[in-house]
């Protein structure tokens, strides 16, 4: 019985590692990455009367955005100061209210 050669065993150990890479940079690394410069370019243009949700769980309204900071108003009289990177997201409808406030309606011409 031929034995198989130690070159070729090799090369498809490389192969299987090389193989194993792409697998985890396409479905690991890169998403990670596409989303970290999506919330970084989200946190660039927060501004002021924004609602948004901390990765804690808070809803507010951003009353005041430093370097890096964002102050939020959680009630009538509280108010409180998280790093920028604790601000999740919009609030859930926020974000179309504020694309449609953006967009002229010319359904109303009509």
């Amino acid at each position: 019985m031929e034995q198989p050669s130690p070159v070729g065993a090799l090369l498809f150990q490389l192969f299987f590692l090389a193989a194993i890479f792409f697998m985890f940079y396409f479905l690991l690394i890169r998403p990670q990455k596409k989303e970290r410069e999506r919330h970084q370019k989200f946190l660039a243009g927060l501004k002021k009367g924004d609602r948004v949700i901390t990765s804690s769980g808070i809803w507010g309204t951003v009353v005041e955005v430093g370097d890096k900071t964002v102050t939020l108003k959680v009630d009538a009289n509280t108010r409180i100061t998280f790093t920028k990177e604790a601000i999740l997201t919009y609030q859930p409808g926020y974000e179309k209210k504020k694309e449609s406030a953006k967009k002229p309606e010319d359904d109303k011409r009509q």
